[in-house]
């Protein structure tokens, strides 16, 4: 029994419809009942999603128990039940894939890349993966976020206060791939409620698992830093600040608060009130004045990571289904920093006459006529045309010979995009668009819509941007 224990295995669930018998039913078979959305959840008008929600997050605990990773492939154009058997994945550190249909590119991709090679020809993945922490006396662990379950092991590093997955300094992930993160959460714990002066602080890593060809391997990380006063030493502290991992920490947190709390304005309260006093903390400003504020370097960027954030279908749910919504937050608990900044706030690259491809503000400001542009939100893959463009395609320039470099323009957003579409996983959706057509939505839904429709200058004003549709 011990032995069938701890092998790894995959299970993999290919949902086409949702469930409508048993213990797990997600809604009845009658045709006039509809399933759940989030306005019924917000009335908790759901009858079958809380008896659904413990009984798979019971078989997610005994498969986790069992080093068993499940996997979930979901392939409907209506919901299958992903938010009720979200514990699933997220408990057993499995993946989960949302598509149209088991014949779309989507899914074929995706299935195909989950058993992905190395060079030495072998799957990108381990199973049955413990994490333990062990850190000086000053430190105490209050938790992890992430695909993972508690060992319940305590050691004297263990933190009364708790975040996410904590009371235990031991947790088990039942498989991991290049990109799987956990997110550790530390407080500082001394007598004065500051850290010692002089010295450093330690924390190290001890992560086993089982690697695919069947042996056991160990990897031990030690790191170390200067305990610094955050009073006299305020620079220290700053100089360390990371404003990709902490939005990529903020934004875990947020998510759990809003699954664990259900309450998303609180949340949102909350992240303005962290963001406001890490400006006071860290800015440097004139009282009364609000254009002498000024931010340290590694810190100009992490404001408008919030912006997005607060903004992003992670702690919007309008115009998702609580299927999209599961879908979309198991992945920003799963992936690493990169991916997950791509997340929060996509990536808009511009392509234009005037030089090579380049990063672009992800503003309305950046939406005009004679550019193309390619957004990645990690989920879609966006080719935009602006006006003119779309006109000379319509006059098919680009298939006159003496138009060559309008071809090539046409081309280059097409290879960037193929290259992403080759290697992530699961597989985004390709999106082709132009200015005006229904498809579009996806990137005017993304951008700072600092120009709008009541706004004096508009798309056609040279240099203008386009103007975005608001409820304001």
């Amino acid at each position: 029994w011990y032995q069938r224990r701890v092998r790894g295995a995959r299970v993999m669930l290919f949902v086409g419809g949702p469930g409508t018998q048993g213990p797990g039913m997600i809604v009845s078979e009658d045709l006039k009942e509809a399933i759940r959305s989030h306005h019924d959840i917000d009335k908790n008008d759901v009858p079958y999603m809380k008896k659904a929600s413990r009984f798979y997050e019971g078989l997610a605990t005994r498969a986790a128990k069992n080093g068993h990773t499940i996997d979930i492939f979901s392939a409907a154009l209506h919901q299958t039940g992903l938010h009720e058997m979200r514990h699933l994945t997220m408990f057993t550190g499995g993946h989960m894939v949302l598509a149209d249909a088991f014949a779309t590119t989507l899914f074929k991709q995706s299935y195909q890349m989950l058993f992905a090679k190395n060079e030495k020809g072998e799957h990108k993945m381990g199973f049955n993966v413990n994490v333990e922490v062990k850190s000086t006396r000053e430190l105490k662990v209050t938790g992890a976020l992430g695909p993972c379950v508690s060992l319940a092991r305590k050691g004297p590093n263990v933190s009364d206060t708790e975040l996410g997955i904590g009371g235990t300094n031991v947790w088990q992930l039942c498989s991991g791939d290049p990109t799987t993160t956990l997110a550790i959460f530390f407080e500082v714990s001394s007598q004065q409620g500051t850290p010692p002066a002089g010295g450093r602080g330690a924390v190290q890593f001890i992560s086993q698992y089982q690697h695919i060809n069947g042996t056991k391997r160990i990897r031990v990380t030690t790191l170390a830093r200067h305990w610094a006063d955050p009073v006299a030493n305020i620079q220290h502290v700053a100089a360390g600040f990371d404003q990709e991992v902490s939005a990529a920490l903020m934004a875990r947190i947020a998510v759990n608060r809003n699954e664990t709390d259900n309450d998303g304005p609180d949340v949102l309260r909350w992240l303005d009130r962290m963001l406001i006093r890490l400006c006071q903390k860290f800015g440097d400003f004139n009282k009364e004045d609000a254009g002498s504020f000024k931010f340290p370097d590694n810190f100009t960027l992490y404001p408008q990571f919030m912006f997005h954030l607060r903004r992003s279908q992670f702690l919007q749910v309008f115009n998702n289904s609580p299927d999209e919504t599961a879908y979309y937050r198991h992945k920003l608990m799963k992936e690493d920093v990169s991916n997950s900044m791509i997340m929060i706030q996509p990536y808009l690259y511009s392509y234009s006459f005037n030089g090579p491809p380049e990063p672009v503000l992800l503003d309305s400001v950046s939406i005009v006529p004679d550019r193309i542009l390619l957004m990645d939100t990690f989920f879609h893959i966006v080719i935009y045309h602006g006006d003119t463009i779309a006109k000379w395609i319509e006059k098919k320039y680009h298939e006159d010979e003496n138009h060559e470099n309008f071809r090539q323009l046409l081309q280059a957003p097409i290879d960037d995009a193929q290259e992403i579409l080759a290697t992530r996983f699961p597989m985004p959706r390709y999106v082709n668009c132009t200015h005006g057509d229904s498809q579009s939505r996806f990137l005017f839904a993304k951008v700072n819509p600092s120009q709008t429709h009541n706004t004096m200058y508009g798309y056609s004003q040279e240099g203008g941007g386009a103007s975005v549709l608001t409820e304001d």
